[in-house]
């Protein structure tokens, strides 16, 4: 499943305004209630089960990314969002490196071993060092999207 399949234009936060960990994370959270993506109710509830996840190893993979998921048992789909950061945030990562490149997604908890291959996929996807600069250089949702989805972009060389 690509990335890009699970994200609407709505769903893509162009330049965050977070610098920390778990802030940008809550700020994700939010954006996806403010655009319909996600219920009012559910807020606490995915917050607490993101947190939780991220206690026990930042979700900060390397290469400027991070992939913070949980699981929800009020949720019948994937529901994702993808964040930008041109400063940069401290999310305890791996590499020690500051994330650019924020993907959060909530699984239905019926559903553990989708989110494995979605874990797998997009960790797979920003591996590769032309789609982060691809990424980086996207001046508009759409454009990101079509990165994601796998078409090159016009701006970068």
């Amino acid at each position: 499943m690509k990335l890009a399949s699970l994200l609407t234009p709505d769903q893509v936060v162009l330049d965050m305004a977070s610098e920390e960990h778990f802030p940008a994370i809550v700020e994700l959270v939010d954006h996806l209630i403010e655009v319909g993506k996600l219920s009012t109710d559910l807020r606490d509830e995915v917050v607490d089960s993101l947190r939780t996840r991220e206690e026990q190893v930042s979700t900060g993979i390397g290469y400027g990314v991070a992939i913070p998921h949980a699981f929800s048992e009020n949720l019948s789909d994937v529901v994702t969002v993808f964040g930008r950061s041109s400063k940069g945030i401290d999310f305890e990562a791996l590499d020690h490196c500051p994330v650019h490149f924020v993907v959060l997604f909530i699984v239905p908890k019926k559903d553990y071993h989708l989110h494995l291959q979605t874990l797998a996929a997009i960790a797979k996807m920003f591996t590769n060092c032309e789609i982060r600069k691809q990424l980086s250089a996207a001046e508009c949702r759409t454009e990101i999207l079509n990165v994601l989805a796998g078409k090159a972009s016009k701006n970068v060389a």
